[in-house]
């Protein structure tokens, strides 16, 4: 795919992330969870790959930051997932692949990488492990989504090459 092809899907995904972030999302403690963003690192990371994964992700939690749809908590779990979809997509070449990196990506390793944002930059209390239900069910919802999604899209257009 071009260049300029995958920097306008990764504006077009992440501009769609964006907007259903104030229609699709549930509060749970400091964390606000959304699947939708899951479904679009799924995505982002079997069409564009390892580094269009991660911007759009960025970008997403950005414009939900400025927007007031997000919170900071979305960084470090929404990059990690998009990077580790992406990364064992590229190894493997398999769906499922991406959207376990996804959820181990964002629902783990996210989950744990947001600790130090609650307590040093925020000042709140939080348990090391107090992301990762949360997390783990907002990942493993998103990337099962995206799952399907592009079973369904990938077999349409096997089927249209035909």
């Amino acid at each position: 795919m071009q260049k300029t092809k995958k920097l306008t899907l990764t504006a077009i995904i992440a501009a769609i992330t964006t907007l259903s972030s104030s229609i699709i999302y549930i509060p749970v403690g400091f964390a606000k969870v959304f699947p939708i963003q899951h479904l679009a690192n799924v995505l982002s990371a079997v069409l564009l790959g390892p580094a269009y994964a991660v911007a759009q992700a960025f970008i997403s939690s950005t414009l939900r930051n400025m927007l007031g749809t997000g919170s900071p908590f979305a960084y470090p779990g929404s990059m990690i997932g998009a990077f580790l979809a992406a990364y064992l997509y590229r190894k493997t070449k398999k769906i499922g692949f991406a959207a376990l990196g996804e959820i181990i990506g964002t629902g783990i390793l996210g989950a744990l990488a947001t600790y130090p944002i609650a307590v040093l930059l925020l000042g709140q209390k939080a348990a090391i492990f107090g992301f990762m239900p949360s997390f783990l069910i907002s990942s493993f919802t998103g990337a099962i989504l995206g799952f399907f999604f592009l079973r369904i899209l990938l077999g349409r257009v096997q089927k249209v090459l035909e």
